[in-house]
Order: structure tokens, then C-alpha cells, then sequence
């Protein structure tokens, strides 16, 4: 485990080494942004979004909490939404799980009495596995159900974020931006596709917004 002050003779090696490969990388990225992608992930430390697609700064603009959540009265989350899509204008939105996420196994287990804030917050993964019981709890062992249950709150979340104003007046103004959920898988490194949500898709009535 590094020390806080190896973390920051860390950052004085890559910035020189940065600079040295490139003289103008630090005066252009201070000048603005311009990604094309809103990451949604995990605070999982094991899931660090640039490094798993091989991303430079600038490109991914990146929202993490417990469990890559999307909640409608989460306004951290709608905020970082709100200026990714209509201040950023990205392309495409990503949703990022993985397996053997600790915020998906505590779900799947009784509430713990030392943690009151985080059980309010995976109450939601909670819904998701009432709502999907008999398909997960038919997997044969621990492990297949708590991936099972990855799997499905991806699905969850970017069915959620089609939900929000944000993105369905992006849809109507901008025709984007395109919404993906997808899942990083651990031990190999690999992230798989579990499902894409275009502009324009159908979604339920009760979930879309009444023309102004």
C-alpha cells in the first residue's frame, strides 16, 4: 500500500513525464473540455474508468457512487447528468457495473445496523432483486446470484436514466445521446455490452414527459 506522500511523488513523475512527451498536453487541457462519453460507475477503487477503456484525460467525464446508481432524487448524480448533456453535449452515456460488487452482495443480504446511511441507498438495489426474486434466486450459487443481480441493476439504471427529463429532452432537441449498460468483469478485465437504449426508443407511457 503507498504512502500519501508516494501518491504525490507519483503525481510529480507523471506530470513531468507528461510534459516531456508532450510540452502543450497541460496548457490545452486547461483551456476545456471536450468528452464525448459520461461514465457512470462504481466507487469500487478495483474499477478505475479511464484505465479499463484506455482513456486519455479529457475524454470520459465520470460520476461515481455505491454500485452505479441512477436515482431520480439523487441530485448529485442529476447534476453531473444535467451539464454532461446539456452543457457537454456527449454522445454517449455509460453505465458501469461490475462483478463481485460489494454493494450488490450487502443488498442481497439483511440490512447492517452499522451502516444506516448505505442501507437507505441500496434499498434500491433491494427493489430490483424483489421485482427479478425467482430469476435470481434460481441460480445455483452465491456468486451466479450476485452476478445475476450485477446484471439486472445495470439494466436497471440505464432504463432509469432514459426515465429523466434530462435525457428525453435530449432526445427531442439533440437526438442524443445514446445510452449503454455495461459490466467489467474482474478477473479478466473485460467489460461485456448488456444493453444500448437509442434516441427515440419506445419507452413506457408512464415514464415519458407530456409535451410543453
Amino acid at each position: 500500500m503507498q504512502s500519501i506522500d508516494e501518491f504525490l511523488s507519483n503525481n510529480r513523475s507523471w506530470a513531468s513525464k507528461m510534459n516531456a512527451d508532450n510540452p502543450t498536453f497541460f496548457s490545452k487541457m486547461a483551456e476545456q473540455q471536450n468528452p464525448e462519453l459520461l461514465w457512470i460507475g462504481c466507487s469500487d477503487s478495483r474499477v478505475p474508468a479511464e484505465i479499463v477503456v484506455n482513456a486519455q484525460p479529457g475524454e470520459m467525464f465520470i460520476h461515481r457512487n455505491i454500485a452505479n446508481q441512477v436515482i431520480a432524487t439523487d441530485f448529485n448524480c442529476l447534476s453531473v447528468l444535467q451539464y454532461a448533456v446539456n452543457v457537454l453535449r456527449v454522445k454517449h452515456i455509460v453505465v458501469c457495473g461490475h462483478y463481485n460488487c460489494g454493494g450488490v452482495k450487502a443488498a442481497l443480504a439483511r440490512q447492517n445496523p452499522n451502516l444506516v446511511i448505505t442501507n437507505k441507498w441500496l434499498m434500491h438495489i433491494k427493489n430490483t432483486y424483489r421485482l427479478h426474486q425467482a430469476e435470481i434466486d434460481e441460480q445455483e450459487t452465491e456468486t451466479q446470484r450476485v452476478s445475476k443481480l450485477v446484471d439486472l441493476n445495470v439494466i436497471e439504471q440505464v432504463h432509469s436514466l432514459s426515465h429523466t427529463s434530462i435525457v428525453q429532452e435530449a432526445w427531442d432537441k439533440q437526438h442524443g445521446p445514446v445510452l449503454h449498460g455495461w459490466v467489467y468483469n474482474l478477473d479478466d478485465g473485460l467489460l461485456n455490452s448488456l444493453i444500448t437504449i437509442n434516441p427515440g426508443d419506445d419507452i413506457p407511457p408512464i415514464y415519458q414527459y407530456e409535451p410543453i
